[in-house]
């Protein structure tokens, strides 16, 4: 298919000698240590990309193929420049900090083919202190009326032969869930398929390859480069109905691709703090002080299970003991999974008859709504997305009435042009409707939290579910999510099993799933996982007499601040988040067992704290708490192996 094309090396050659001249334009980040080259040397547009003067990304190929007139990039001159810079912040109601700061530099340049014709692209550059990104933009012209984009000539090519960690999907109708494996950049072959983001780190530095403001465009991927030196190419997702083009343009509007992102930073854990991708967003549209974020309590993963019913399932009686679960756990909501429409229970399938604006005679929603509204717990419904498609307005005003708080919305499974359109559709309607959002079978993220702040978390992780059917949940997993996964966006995860047992005794089961690791790392994820939305995912039943269940009540879903304060991509990860004067630690480890130092310094406690630490206790579902007194310094964490440990400071008077 030859959406799925890419450039490689041999696209700096096209038009060889069709330029007259030369010229490089440099545009650097606002602290000088990041920095961004452009190039039409031999007729060809290229960027290149540097942190503190060390070569991060080589002279790397640009441009578009289009249905009508071939390729356009590739014989062209700089034809004019102009900069701009921005200092601005921003507020987001649901993430990793509260505000954050949009600091760039940024360069357009004008471009225009060398032969008959004389098209005109534009390239716009950003360099920021923490990465660079491009897109490319097309005017509107005359003999571009119309045209589609077959494929992307967009290359990253490395400037040596990093350690890399990338998620081979291997085709693009994915639920994107799976391992990032340590690969070196030489070994990232033409023929596999890298989900965004892909990590790459060495010595002193570290970078990441991503995507941002992604619409009207099908979404990117990465390939080894076709002539074997280090580095990727972009694919993108071909189009179902023309395989042959991955974007459709409309008559009369420039041509705008997303952003194309060089998250940078001195180390791995750098790049967690970033806000980047958002950054490269725009603001909502609408008034988002409705949107409050939270914990729920979730049906699904485990079984459902719940004493004192006698058919636990689809059912009024369960939906309520859940119900009842959240509101003593002082969680916010309950999502009703799969089962509870009329027709559902096909998972990705759309069986026929299905309606979702009809429960099943065992459920009665409105009902149950207020229930919830009674004991305080704000309940969500799950959908099938091709279902919710053919009644998108009919039902969601429905729910609305209802007074359902959010949906959960499955099985997209891909992320064509079509699909980012429905993902679009989908956020703008539920923002009409008061409805917050998370959409599973998703995509990797592209920052449109910042967009539709209703929409509070996704899948596109492999997480705990993956418990019920395999042993690819590891401890090893988990702490290489932060560093890959995570980089781009909230994640439902959906932590919080409390049946835990060592990987030698762990066995996979559907219904109250084991987990390979132990209640200190259960803990830690509500810390370490960004997720405005998380689920508490086990049975009620599990968590009766669980004193740890107290510290999952009450730990933030939102956050002021984000600070790694170590950790090894796969090997461990100690994240500090502050919520109000209050901070949260959450520390990881692999299997291995290790004792870690956690800096205090960064953190500006400016006093003493009363510190609460959850630790790793003589078995996987025990936990130590200990109490003492801090004014900085450090602690010292012992993890056990596949183990972990939660630490809340708060100030003293």
């Amino acid at each position: 298919m030859r959406s799925w094309m890419g450039a490689g090396m041999a696209a700096l050659a096209v038009g060889c000698g069709g330029a007259a001249h030369a010229e490089t334009l440099r545009l650097t980040s606002p602290n000088g240590q990041v920095a961004v080259s452009f190039s039409d040397d031999a007729g060809a547009a290229s960027y290149a990309v540097s942190l503190r003067g060390r070569t991060l990304i080589s002279p790397s190929a640009m441009g578009l193929q289009l249905d009508k007139g071939g390729r356009i990039g590739g014989a062209v001159r700089i034809g004019g420049s102009q900069r701009t810079s921005v200092d601005r912040t921003y507020r987001l109601v649901a993430g990793k900090v509260s505000e954050a700061r949009d600091h760039f530099n940024e360069m357009t340049v004008d471009l225009a083919e060398t032969g008959a014709g004389g098209r005109r692209m534009q390239i716009v550059l950003r360099a920021y202190d923490d990465g660079i990104a491009f897109r490319y933009r097309l005017p509107v012209q005359a003999g571009l009326e119309a045209v589609n984009v077959q494929w992307e000539s967009t290359q990253f090519a490395f400037g040596g032969d990093f350690d890399c960690w990338g998620l081979n999907l291997g085709h693009a109708r994915t639920s994107h869930e799976g391992e990032f494996d340590k690969v070196s950049a030489t070994r990232l072959r033409a023929t596999a398929l890298y989900d965004a983001p892909l990590v790459c780190e060495t010595k002193g530095a570290a970078f990441a390859l991503a995507e941002a403001d992604l619409k009207d465009w099908s979404a990117m991927y990465l390939s080894g480069r076709g002539d074997g030196g280090p580095g990727v190419e972009a694919k993108l997702s071909p189009r179902l109905d023309d395989p042959g083009v991955a974007v459709r343009t409309r008559i009369g509007s420039d041509v705008v691709s997303p952003w194309r992102v060089v998250m940078v930073g001195e180390n791995a854990g750098q790049l967690v703090e970033s806000t980047l991708i958002t950054n490269l967003n725009p603001d909502p549209a609408f008034d988002a002080s409705w949107v409050k974020p939270g914990k729920a309590a979730w049906d699904w993963w485990n079984g459902p299970q719940v004493s004192g019913v006698p058919k636990p399932g689809m059912n009024n009686e369960t939906i309520r003991k859940f119900i009842d679960f959240a509101a003593e756990a002082k969680l916010e909501y309950m999502l009703v999974d799969e089962g509870w429409y009329a027709g559902a229970g096909g998972g990705g399938t759309v069986r026929p008859g299905v309606d979702m604006t009809r429960t099943i005679p065992e459920i009665d929603m409105p009902a149950l709504v207020a229930y919830g509204r009674d004991k305080g717990v704000g309940l969500w419904v799950w959908a099938n997305w091709q279902a919710l498609d053919a009644q998108m307005d009919e039902a969601l005003a429905l729910y609305e009435r209802w007074g359902v708080k959010g949906i959960k919305v499955d099985f997209m499974d891909r992320d064509d042009q079509e699909m980012v359109a429905f993902f679009h559709r989908l956020l703008r309607k539920a923002a009409e409707h008061h409805l917050l959002v998370n959409l599973h079978g998703m995509s990797h993220p592209t920052g449109m939290t910042r967009t539709y702040p209703h929409f509070l978390t996704q899948e596109g992780v492999l997480g705990a579910e993956y418990n019920k059917w395999s042993r690819r949940v590891t401890a090893s997993h988990n702490v290489t999510l932060p560093f890959t996964r995570m980089l781009l966006g909230p994640m439902d995860y959906t932590p919080g099993g409390f049946r835990n047992v060592t990987p030698a005794a762990f066995e996979p089961r559907n219904t109250l799933p084991f987990v390979q690791t132990s209640r200190g790392q259960a803990l830690a994820m509500y810390v370490v996982y960004e997720s405005p939305f998380a689920c508490v995912s086990d049975s009620p039943d599990a968590y009766v007499g669980q004193p740890e269940l107290e510290v999952i009540s009450a730990v933030p879903t939102t956050w002021d601040e984000t600070r790694v304060l170590a950790g090894e991509i796969g090997q461990y990860v100690v994240v500090a988040r502050r919520k109000g004067d209050s901070w949260w630690i959450g520390a990881m480890t692999n299997e291995t067992g290790r004792t870690v130092r956690v800096p205090l310094e960064r953190l500006k406690l400016g006093g003493a704290y009363a510190a609460e630490l959850w630790t790793d206790g003589a078995t996987p579902s025990q936990t130590q708490r200990t109490r003492r007194t801090v004014r900085g310094g450090s602690l010292s964490l012992k993890l056990a192996p596949s183990g972990g440990a939660l630490v809340r400071l708060e100030p003293q008077a």
